[in-house]
């Protein structure tokens, strides 16, 4: 039985799906003016490994993670760059794309883009209007009325008063109350901009995944994610400008923690800044993936050399115990009741990090098991429980032996070279090749007179 914590009510709640069997779930996803941060390669992972335990839970999933392709930053970007606002979004699209899938990551269902949703944010914004919740200000934006919404506050547990407390409305905006936010942007100079019934102009930001949530899955939904940071004001302002049009909106708000550098906030400002580019440069993406879930999603996760380097020594274990085993698929029932402490731990808000142990576990029985019928069952095992997770899948040598081409032949002819030394029964020169290869950071292992090999 699987048990989400709600943001929304701070506590776990069974998950009863609107739809039996059917899962629909909403991802707050990247403003492609930059290449995606260690940060939003936790929300990437965190999600998807949400959306790949509902599937293997039997659910069918509708997954829907927007991209946000109008927005300051990106027209700050833009200009300073001097490039085309539609270039740069294309670009670092694709660059996202391609982290996304250098981290394991399925591709979500759908991925509407803000620039092909705006008559979809007009129309809530008319309907918002129409309700007395929102207004045209002098300013000529339209704003939000938080006053008129009595639930505001709700997700960050605060109340209207204390929200309101010291704020100061700014001049000429045309706010009614400081705590307004715009809907629709009047057109400046050298922006792009939308015919509106209220001139030209274009969408504030909270308003997009308000819209494209509506539209692609209607006015309810099971499960709206996205990372803490975006729990206030963004996803309060989306409940403000859902519910008086669509009822109750979501079910179970989900937000991943936030990742801390030497326990310190990840920021530009401090210098502890990482793309995941950045970070492909020294670990694969499937290491980063296995540091991210080892720690629960909603803890701070805290980045470091270290930490990655901990995580991939603990993944090539786990690939060291799949290598020479042949694998077959499992029963996914049969897995179910054989490793009940797994699925214990996923049902229980999805506690990667205790599941984690169980595969080890799991590795720990096999290298102890000599029946190699038995052995076989269980890496099967092994490699289905971490496909749940999004890992294990590769080729075991692929991933241990990921290199250079020319490396992996000068390490081949190293090992024929040793081979043919101990045939001759020159040990010293075995043990002296043994050295060079240890020198080059690789290991050796002797196994029925074959030598395999993995960096360390």
């Amino acid at each position: 039985m699987l048990k989400i914590h709600n943001s929304l009510t701070r506590q776990k709640e069974v998950f009863t799906p609107i739809t039996p069997d059917i899962v629909n779930m909403y991802v707050c996803g990247i403003t492609v003016y930059d290449y995606c941060h260690i940060g939003h390669a936790r929300m990437l992972v965190v999600f998807d490994m949400v959306v790949r335990y509902l599937r293997y839970s039997g659910y069918q999933v509708n997954y829907v993670r927007n991209i946000t392709d109008i927005d300051d930053k990106i027209i700050a970007r833009a200009n300073e760059n001097n490039e085309p606002i539609d270039a740069l979004t294309a670009r670092f699209s694709t660059a996202m794309h391609q982290d996304e899938t250098a981290l394991k990551c399925l591709a979500p269902t759908i991925e509407p883009r803000a620039t092909e949703a705006v008559n979809e944010m007009i129309a809530l914004i008319e309907a918002l209007i129409a309700k007395g919740h929102a207004y045209v200000a002098s300013s000529k934006d339209v704003l939000y009325a938080v006053d008129s919404f009595a639930d505001y506050g709700k997700l960050a547990n605060q109340n209207l008063d204390e929200l309101q407390a010291g704020q100061r409305v700014e001049v000429d905006t045309g706010k009614r109350s400081a705590l307004d936010f715009v809907l629709w942007k009047s057109a400046k100079p050298n922006e792009p901009a939308w015919d509106s019934p209220w001139g030209k102009g274009r969408p504030g930001w909270h308003i997009e995944c308000s819209a494209m949530a509506k539209a692609n899955l209607g006015d309810h939904f099971d499960i709206h994610g996205g990372g803490l940071d975006l729990k206030f004001p963004h996803h309060e302002c989306e409940i403000a400008q859902s519910e008086p049009v669509c009822g109750k909106h979501v079910n179970y708000w989900m937000h991943n923690g936030f990742v801390q550098v030497d326990s310190e906030k990840m920021s530009k400002s401090l210098g502890n800044f990482f793309t995941i580019r950045d970070v492909l440069d020294k670990f694969s993406g499937e290491v980063i993936r296995f540091f991210v879930i080892g720690t629960h999603y909603r803890s701070p996760l805290n980045y470091s050399d270290s930490g990655l380097q901990d995580a991939e020594n603990g993944l090539a274990r786990l690939y060291t115990t799949l290598r020479n085993t042949a694998s077959f698929d499992v029963d996914a029932s049969a897995l179910r009741l054989e490793y009940p402490e797994f699925f214990a731990a996923m049902d229980d808000d999805f506690n990667t990090a205790k599941a984690i142990s169980v595969l080890f576990s799991v590795a720990k029985t096999i290298n102890k098991t000599v029946d190699s019928e038995q052995k076989n069952y269980l890496a099967s095992a092994l490699k289905a429980l971490g496909g749940v997770l999004g890992i294990l899948q590769d080729n075991p040598d692929d991933f241990l032996q990921a290199g250079s081409k020319d490396d992996a032949k000068a390490i081949a002819d190293l090992i024929l070279a040793r081979h043919a030394a101990r045939a001759d029964k020159d040990f010293a020169r075995a043990d002296a090749i043994r050295d060079q290869l240890d020198a080059m950071g690789v290991a050796i292992e002797d196994n029925a007179g074959q030598t395999s090999w993995r960096y360390k």
